[in-house]
């Protein structure tokens, strides 16, 4: 297994999820639901996921450049 593979499949995972969480607040928004958070609970937490997503991509990618040297 490849150094910084199991950070990459994370940040795939976190990012969908995030995705999904951001989908679900933009349609409560839209149809003027209250799901369990709200429309801006689901936004910010998708947001937050995403972001997380990112640096633990970035993460991975340092870690894999590293081990190529």
């Amino acid at each position: 297994m490849e150094v910084g593979y199991k950070r990459t499949t994370i940040a795939r995972i976190a990012a969908a999820v995030g995705f999904a969480c951001g989908l679900l607040g933009l349609l409560a928004g839209a149809t003027e639901h209250l799901w369990k958070f709200g429309a801006t609970g689901w936004f910010t937490g998708g947001a937050l996921l995403m972001l997380i997503a990112v640096f633990v991509l970035v993460d991975g990618a340092v870690a894999f450049q590293k081990t190529r040297r």
